[in-house]
């Protein structure tokens, strides 16, 4: 199984997946930050495409290739299932990742953190990040862009603690997780 976990930067995608991790046996946080922040690295930014040439390595297309086939990967040499907390509301990625994530396993699940603005905002604040900082100003964008059918299963978190966002989730996968974890489908 693979659970998407979606929502604008600050809506409680990474403390959502560690509380959610433990609860699911033999599954793994897949956090595909992790690959952008390692593409900003090896590709610099003047080898870039234009369109390549902004400040969110979503827009690097290597990303979204790389995200399914190093999840690929992971599934195939550790069979897990894969928590994957990520802020993806540019359709063109969402399409690609969720469908690249459908041919690893059948058995997906796409919940989306929805909050207001000012909710997001001030669980922006408590984290730290600064005021007017990247993801501030990320989230209009993303709050409107997240808003669309595309992004189902909506969770609407803005008087929701972890633990009740955590006990969704656990409730629409329940008899998911009683199972074995499929056979994984080469498709490369």
């Amino acid at each position: 199984m693979i659970i998407m976990i979606n929502g604008a930067f600050g809506a409680g995608k990474t403390t959502t997946s560690s509380m959610l991790q433990p609860l699911i046996p033999n599954s793994m946080i897949y956090d595909p930050e992790e690959i952008g922040l390692m593409i900003r690295k090896v590709v610099p930014e003047e080898i870039r495409l234009k369109e390549e040439q902004t400040d969110d390595f979503q827009d690097i297309e290597l990303w979204r290739i790389l995200t399914v086939k190093i999840a690929l990967e992971v599934r195939l040499k550790y069979k897990r299932h894969l928590i994957v907390p990520m802020t993806i509301y540019k359709s063109e990625n969402f399409e690609y990742i969720y469908n690249g994530f459908r041919d690893i396993d059948k058995d997906i699940k796409h919940f989306c953190l929805k909050a207001s603005e000012e909710t997001i905002h001030k669980r922006l604040a408590i984290r730290g990040d600064k005021l007017d900082g990247w993801s501030y100003k990320q989230t209009k964008k993303c709050v409107e862009a997240l808003r669309s059918n595309r992004f189902q299963e909506h969770i609407e978190t803005d008087n929701l603690a972890t633990k009740e966002i955590v006990e969704i989730i656990l409730r629409k996968i329940s008899k998911n997780i009683e199972g074995n974890l499929e056979e994984v489908t080469d498709f490369t």
